[in-house]
C-alpha cells in the first residue's frame, strides 16, 4: 500500500486543473500543454491534475486520456505532484484509467461520481470501493452534483472512507456549505477536502480544507496558489484579500460551462488556441467581451484578437 500519510501531507494546496489545449483541427496540441504545465510549475502551483472536468475528458477517446496522463507525468517530472482525473460514466473504464494512472506513476487520481447514470448511494458505494480496491494509488473522490445530477452523501463517503484507507479526500464542487462541514465532521479532520468552487476556496481553509482544485488556476495561477500560501503563513488578511480580488475573475468565467470561458481567456494571453471539441463550442462574442473587459484588471492581454 502506497505510504498514505506522505500522500496526505503532499496533496496540499492549488492542485490546477488544467485544461486540454487543442489545434485549429481538433487534434491534441501536446506542445502547448507541456508548455501549460511548466509555467504552473513556474507560477507556484502545488500539484496538476488533468483530464478532469476542465480538461475536457468527455471529448477525448480513452487512449487519448491515456496519453495525456503519460505526457503530463512525464513533463512534472516528479516536480510536483501529480492527481489524473480518472473518473467515467463506466464503471470499467474508470478501472481502466485508474489503474493507468498507478501505472504511469501519479500521485493519486482523482476520480468523479458517475455523471448521466444517476447512481443510487448504495450503487456508489460499490463502484468507489471496487475502483479503491484495485489499486494501491490513493483516491480522491469528485463530488459535482450540479454536473453528474447525483449527489455523492456524506454518510456514504464517511463509509467509504472508513472501509478503504485508499480513498483519502474529496473534491467538493457542492455549493452547500453545510454539506462540506459534515464532510470533515463524519470523515475525520485529516480526511482531505478540496474545493472545487472558486468562491469556497477561502472559506473551505478556514475549516480545515486541504486546499482547492479551482478552474481559475488555469488562468492566474500564481495568485489561486497564493490563496493557499497565505493562509498557511498565517496571513489571513492576505488571503481574504485574494479571495475578493479574484471574485470578479471567477464570476466571469462561468458566465459560460467551464472550459468554454477560460479557454477563450487563454486564447486572449496567447497562450493556447481557443479550441473546444464540439459539443463544447467558445463563448458567443458577447460573454467573451465580458471576460476581456475583466481579464485585463488582472493580466497584461498581448492583442485583442477575439476567439473564432
Amino acid at each position: 500500500m502506497a505510504d498514505l500519510q506522505a500522500a496526505k501531507e503532499k496533496l496540499r494546496g492549488s492542485i490546477a486543473p488544467i485544461i486540454t489545449p487543442f489545434k485549429e483541427d481538433g487534434s491534441i496540441d501536446y506542445s502547448i500543454f507541456e508548455q501549460l504545465i511548466d509555467w504552473h510549475i513556474h507560477s507556484g502551483t502545488h500539484a496538476i491534475s488533468v483530464t478532469g472536468t476542465t480538461g475536457e475528458p468527455s471529448s477525448l477517446t480513452v487512449e487519448e486520456r491515456v496519453e495525456v496522463m503519460k505526457i503530463a507525468s512525464k513533463t512534472i517530472d516528479q516536480r510536483v505532484p501529480f492527481v489524473p482525473g480518472t473518473g467515467s460514466t463506466n464503471h470499467e473504464e474508470t478501472m481502466y484509467l485508474t489503474k493507468k494512472a498507478e501505472d504511469i506513476g501519479a500521485d493519486a487520481a482523482l476520480v468523479i461520481v458517475p455523471y448521466y447514470n444517476k447512481p443510487s448511494q448504495h450503487a456508489l458505494y460499490k463502484h468507489f470501493k471496487r475502483v479503491a480496491d484495485s489499486v494501491d494509488l490513493p483516491i480522491i473522490i469528485y463530488n459535482i452534483p450540479g454536473r453528474t445530477a447525483t449527489n455523492l452523501h456524506v454518510e456514504t463517503l464517511a463509509k467509504l472512507s472508513k472501509d478503504c484507507p485508499n480513498i483519502i479526500g474529496v473534491k467538493e464542487s457542492n455549493k452547500d456549505f453545510e454539506h462540506v462541514n459534515r464532510v470533515l465532521l463524519n470523515c475525520g479532520r485529516d480526511f482531505l477536502l478540496y474545493s472545487g468552487i472558486e468562491l469556497l476556496c477561502y472559506p473551505m481553509l478556514a475549516i480545515g480544507g486541504a486546499g482547492h482544485i479551482s478552474a481559475t488556476a488555469n488562468v492566474v495561477p500564481s495568485k489561486v496558489a497564493e490563496i493557499y500560501d497565505a493562509w498557511k503563513e498565517g496571513d489571513v488578511k492576505r488571503a481574504q484579500d485574494l479571495h475578493y480580488e479574484l471574485m470578479p475573475l471567477n464570476d466571469v468565467l462561468f458566465k459560460d460551462t467551464n472550459p468554454a470561458p477560460l479557454k477563450a481567456a487563454l486564447g486572449m494571453m496567447g497562450r493556447i488556441e481557443p479550441v473546444l471539441r464540439l459539443p463544447m463550442d467558445v463563448p458567443t462574442k458577447a460573454i467573451q467581451d465580458e471576460i476581456r473587459n475583466v481579464l485585463r484588471d488582472y493580466v497584461d492581454l498581448p492583442d485583442e484578437v477575439t476567439a473564432k
